[in-house]
C-alpha cells in the first residue's frame, strides 16, 4: 500500500487500484503538432489507395486494384495504435462518395471489412458490381 493510498477511502482505493490494472486505449487523446486534429483523404492513384491522415499520421488505407471498370477493394487497413476509432469506416465512406461522385466504376469489396461495411450501408449498394442492375 503506497502512501497514497492510506490517505483515500477503501473504494477510491478499489477504483483506482481497477483504473491501473486497466490501461484502457493504448492512445488516448494523442496530441498533434500545432494543435492540428483535421482529416485529410486522398485518392493515391499511383499507389492504388485511399488514404485517411489525422494531421501528419497516416491513420487507415484502403488498398485497390482498378481494371478501369471495376474498382476491387482489396484491404482496408487501420494503423494499430489508431484502431476502435472508426477510422476504417470513415476511410471506406470518403472512398465510396468519391466513387459514386464519379460515377465512372462500381466496387467489389474483396475485403471483409469493405463487404461488411456494404452490408452495413445498403444505400450504397448500386456501386456494387454484383448490385448493379444487368
Amino acid at each position: 500500500m503506497t502512501q497514497c493510498d492510506r490517505l483515500l477511502s477503501p473504494r477510491a482505493t478499489r477504483a483506482r487500484s481497477s483504473r491501473l490494472s486497466d490501461p484502457g486505449p493504448a492512445v488516448v487523446g494523442r496530441a498533434y503538432r500545432g494543435g492540428v486534429s483535421e482529416f485529410s483523404f486522398a485518392n493515391e492513384v499511383d499507389a492504388s489507395r485511399y488514404t485517411l491522415h489525422r494531421g501528419d499520421d497516416l491513420v487507415s488505407v484502403i488498398d485497390y486494384r482498378d481494371d478501369g471498370t471495376t474498382l476491387a477493394m482489396t484491404r482496408v487497413y487501420t494503423v494499430p495504435v489508431f484502431r476502435g476509432r472508426g477510422y476504417a469506416a470513415e476511410v471506406v465512406t470518403r472512398a465510396v462518395a468519391e466513387i459514386e461522385e464519379r460515377g465512372d466504376r462500381v466496387v467489389q469489396p474483396v475485403c471483409w471489412y469493405a463487404a461488411d461495411w456494404f452490408a452495413a450501408h445498403p444505400e450504397h449498394a448500386g456501386i456494387l458490381a454484383e448490385g448493379r442492375p444487368g
